[in-house]
């Protein structure tokens, strides 16, 4: 269940505080209405002013908790970006070992991922508040994926690059659409050029034989461990290996070079149903030839296109 905020947890302890104080104060209403005497007195002379009832300051009380955004003054924190700058302007140029002990890629690849990424719409906006240049959500992005635990947290992801909670946060998430954009997907999985299908067709042959030399793509499908359970539908993610997870699936060819992959399912989904979410499965008759296949292990669904590495060919 998703936790609650202090500001949930209040205003539904009022709400019950004041509806209980509500309907004491309608009972005393009819009670006096039924057996107490009417007053014949005319003088309402020195009169005194009632006072509130107790449920009408539970209401104030309310309207309190909700009138402000926050239920605290906030604080103030000293933070910096100089190692944010440091990273994207030093350690990447003279430092290359560094700048990927923070961001676990290298410069080059980052570089090339923020030019593929940089004109997604998520980045472009009519506000005359202008956006984060794009280096630098990627570089909190990372940091932030390249560290486990506490260390992941929105606050030292915070204070390690000089921007506020919510800020690291907005970046997570524009830089999760576009990586997530089928236009990403597209631009960045190449399928392999004749060239290099031959390539892998030889070297299959050279470590097997020439009948299985069709069989130039793998697959196979690993579980990512999650930090903690998931708040929504979080059973649904606990895999057969007894941890939260994430199903990826991968193709690539001998050489390791990936050309496709499918993630998003969680780790209680079986391969066979992660595989489905990927090109080949659905666009075999347009990717492969009819001769050609992926091997797979036997938890996939044994097709004239998909072969497990004992059997024969099918031809």
């Amino acid at each position: 269940m998703p936790r609650q905020t202090d500001r949930q947890v209040l205003t539904e302890e009022v709400l019950v505080l004041f509806t209980q104080q509500l309907l004491t104060e309608e009972q005393e209403s009819l009670n006096n209405l039924l057996y107490e005497e009417p007053n014949d007195s005319d003088s309402d002379d020195g009169e005194d002013i009632p006072a509130p009832q107790l449920s009408e300051v539970y209401l104030e009380i309310l309207r309190e908790l909700h009138s402000s955004r926050y239920l605290q003054q906030r604080i103030s924190i000293l933070k910096t970006p100089q190692q944010l700058w440091l990273t994207l302007n030093v350690y990447k140029k003279d430092h290359p070992e560094l700048f990927r002990s923070y961001l676990r890629i290298s410069p080059a690849t980052f570089d090339i991922l923020v030019q593929t990424i940089q004109g997604h719409s998520v980045f472009h906006n009519q506000s005359n508040q202008q956006q984060i240049p794009v280096d630098q959500q990627l570089a909190v992005t990372l940091f932030r994926f390249g560290h486990y635990g506490n260390a992941a947290t929105l606050q030292k992801v915070g204070l390690w690059a000089g921007f506020g909670y919510g800020t690291v946060d907005l970046c997570t998430k524009r830089i999760m659409a576009a990586i997530c954009d089928a236009r990403f997907r597209r631009a960045v999985m190449q399928w392999p050029t004749e060239r290099q299908k031959e390539d892998a067709k030889a070297w299959i042959e050279s470590r097997s034989c020439p009948s299985w030399c069709d069989g130039w793509l793998m697959v196979d499908g690993t579980l990512v461990p999650l930090f903690a359970r998931p708040g929504f539908y979080g059973n649904s993610w606990y895999d057969r290996k007894s941890n939260y997870s994430l199903n990826v699936q991968l193709i690539s060819t001998p050489n390791l070079h990936i050309i496709d992959y499918g993630v998003g399912l969680p780790g209680s989904q079986h391969d066979a149903t992660a595989w489905k979410q990927t090109r080949i499965p659905q666009e075999h008759g347009t990717l492969l030839k009819a001769e050609e296949w992926v091997w797979a292990d036997t938890a996939y669904l044994l097709q004239t296109w998909c072969q497990a590495p004992y059997k024969k060919c099918v031809r």
